[in-house]
């Protein structure tokens, strides 16, 4: 074995090489920023970059700022004092300096911020470097990658512009009429659906292309379209003269459109096609790579849609029908009133919903008028609302109290054992005295418009939605009663009208009143417009409308019946048939008694609430017969009966029915199975106003 001295290494005498060395050969200067005194060294490097010799420059940094333009000497210090007041160690940019020649040539600099003991900038210490290239070769790969995002942008765009069609014509509409095929650069379109071997053409492409017998053809005849469907690959025309030798059946009859190159695209969806698209070219020769990989991409979200728009078309007609038989197929005449209603389905999904509406006539000359909608868009919201449109309707026919009926309805709803809720309003309305009994589950307000024309919201205390209310043990649904005038128009409808993507609830409906206030006078054109409103806007959710205005010259019949239920604690309840009774006593032609009526009305209502521990019902009616007298029905659940007491000449008890005997004509007790009923009866000469 040999042993081998290890020697040093042969090394240059300049190794390692200095920094300023290894700066200089990179094209980098180095400059030293005083700014105290404002003296800028810079290296020879750094003055060549700037275009300066070192007789010239006199160690400022006023004369740097005199070679760069006006507004990058303002952005240069901008950038500086920034960075320093920031407190950071470092700063750079990018800036543009004017050479001798004129020109302007892009720089970079680089900084280190040298601060003193106190921490303040003394000094700012870096390199710099011509960046012309360096930008340039920047700029080359933005564009390209610009380039390139603006061809991915057609197909995504042209995606989500198809992504909101519903039928097949809308993704034909979206294609034509969208800039995707302009930035594409095809000049028209042909698409064709398959159905049973054969294609039925459904874009026909640019005027005066249409070939007779193409309508519908087979698979297998030599047409492009056919072509793609039975290989299910694309074809790429590239010339007149390649259409020409490979369609020359085809050819003749499109020769003098102009085109000179075609991309004819299977649409495929679930691996199967359904038909197929073609893209056509005044002004192109062949097609890229990049074109290719865009127009497959371009037919595959086209095969999509078109897949989504036949079904949905295929289910519109079952959901429609469904649709027409949940609702009622006909609104009956009812004798004082003028109604009009509609259903606009949402412009999105199935077009089927769970809004609906409904009128019932009741006796007495009085009628029921309900508005709802059941949670969800679909066929499953659209079953629920037709079993909760009946079921609602027979309640109200059988005669129960408005609060009655929206607790048993919302009962029902939740032994259907479904996920869904429903929220509804159900206003009865004497059409007589137009007293309206409202109640509201979970619904939005309703509205009145007045005589001139004028509309107000019409604040209703309500209770849970239906469902809602049942599940949770609170079925106790406040009553409104509020008064329609002849002439009135109780305006009653679901969120679809107001709600507004966006928008808060209050300014949709301060917006409907607006519209109504301004609508035409006549309520079916009103509810036309009122449709049409969501139209322009597109809305997107499903519509029910309801408006019921009470005539004037209508007085019924003069064995109508009022009722109305007191709670104990309930002030609002109270006030509620205070108003029926004094409306009631209007209608009903005893204007002559309205003080008599309505002093006892509140004496026995009074007496019901104070000396029992139940709630009283309040009943108002006309007795039929030749001579016109009005009752007054006060019932509890106490069996206790009232007697008329001396008061005594202090007493503040004992006089209520000392009042009732000297203002009745007659009054009386009777026992009920349940408690007692305090009455009262007047004579009444009037006849029932007939407004006009």
């Amino acid at each position: 074995m040999v042993d081998r001295e290890a020697g040093p290494p042969s090394l240059p005498d300049d190794w390692p090489a200095k920094p300023e060395v290894s700066l200089c050969l990179n094209g980098m200067g180095c400059f030293d920023w005083d700014m105290g005194s404002g003296l800028l060294h810079m290296d020879g490097v750094a003055l060549e970059i700037l275009d300066l010799t070192d007789d010239e420059y006199d160690g400022t940094r006023a004369m740097l700022l005199e070679r760069l333009p006006p507004s990058e000497n303002e952005r240069l210090d901008s950038l500086v004092g920034e960075a320093i007041s920031r407190g950071d160690d470092s700063c750079g940019a990018y800036f543009r300096v004017r050479r001798r020649d004129g020109t302007l040539r892009w720089t970079h600099a680089q900084g280190s911020v040298r601060r003193d003991a106190t921490g303040h900038p003394r000094r700012l210490v870096g390199i710099m470097r011509d960046a012309t290239q360096e930008l340039a070769d920047s700029m080359a790969r933005l564009e390209l990658d610009e380039e390139r995002r603006r061809r991915t942008s057609v197909v995504e765009g042209a995606t989500a512009a198809l992504a909101h069609a519903r039928t097949v014509q809308d993704v034909i509409d979206v294609l034509k009429h969208s800039d995707g095929l302009e930035h594409l650069g095809a000049t028209s379109m042909v698409m064709g659906l398959l159905d049973s071997g054969r294609i039925h053409l459904v874009a026909e492409g640019p005027a005066g292309s249409f070939v007779p017998g193409t309508r519908v053809t087979r698979v297998d005849e030599e047409y492009p379209m056919s072509e793609v469907i039975r290989t299910l690959s694309p074809r790429f025309i590239e010339s007149a003269n390649d259409f020409a030798v490979s369609y020359s059946g085809l050819w003749p009859h499109i020769s003098h459109l102009g085109i000179t190159a075609a991309a004819y695209l299977p649409l495929i969806a679930q691996g199967r096609p359904i038909g197929a698209v073609g893209l056509l070219y005044g002004d192109k020769i062949g097609f890229s790579p990049e074109d290719r990989n865009l127009l497959v991409a371009l037919g595959s979200s086209i095969a999509q849609s078109l897949q989504r728009a036949v079904l949905f078309e295929q289910e519109h007609d079952l959901a429609e029908g469904l649709q027409q038989a949940m609702l009622p197929r006909r609104i009956p005449a009812v004798p004082g009133a003028e109604i009009a209603v509609r259903y606009r389905s949402a412009r999105l999904g199935r077009d089927i919903g769970g809004d609906w509406y409904d009128v019932v006539p009741l006796p007495g000359g009085r009628v029921g008028a309900v508005i709802g909608d059941v949670q969800g868009h679909d066929t499953d919201a659209a079953a629920v609302m037709g079993q909760l449109r009946i079921v609602l309707r027979a309640y109200a026919a059988e005669g129960h109290t408005p609060a009655t009926v929206m607790a048993r309805a919302s009962v029902f709803l939740h032994e259907l054992d479904t996920d869904r809720f429903a929220t509804c309003v159900y206003a009865e309305a004497d059409l007589a005295t137009g007293v309206v009994r409202l109640v509201r589950a979970g619904h939005v307000d309703p509205m009145i418009r007045d005589t001139d024309g004028s509309c107000r919201r019409l604040p209703a205390e309500g209770g849970l939605p239906l469902g809602l209310s049942a599940e949770f043990g609170r079925l106790d649904y406040p009553v409104n009663t509020v008064e329609l005038d002849p002439g009135q128009t109780l305006v009653l409808y679901t969120d679809g009208l107001v709600e507004i993507p966006g928008v808060d609830l209050e300014e949709g409906i301060q917006r409907l009143a607006g519209l109504v206030a301004g609508g035409p006078r006549d309520l079916q054109e009103l509810a036309d417009r009122l449709c049409e409103a969501v139209d322009e806007r597109g809305g997107e959710d499903d519509v029910a409308v309801l408006l019921l205005r009470r005539r004037g010259a209508y007085a019924g019949r003069t064995g109508g019946k009022l009722q109305q239920h007191v709670g104990q604690g309930d002030p609002g309840a109270l006030s509620s048939a205070r108003h029926m009774v004094r409306a009631a006593v209007r209608a009903w032609g005893a204007g002559d008694r309205s003080d008599d009526v309505e002093l006892v009305a509140d004496e026995l209502m009074t007496n019901a609430l104070t000396h029992t521990d139940g709630d009283s019902t309040v009943t108002v009616r006309v007795l039929p017969g030749v001579e016109r007298r009005l009752r007054l029905e006060v019932e509890d659940r106490s069996s206790a009966l009232p007697r008329i007491r001396d008061a005594g000449e202090s007493g503040v008890s004992g006089r209520g029915l000392v009042l009732v005997d000297a203002l009745s004509d007659e009054w009386g007790v009777e026992s009920r199975g349940s408690g007692k009923c305090v009455w009262s009866e007047f004579v009444i000469s009037g006849r029932p106003e007939r407004d006009g």
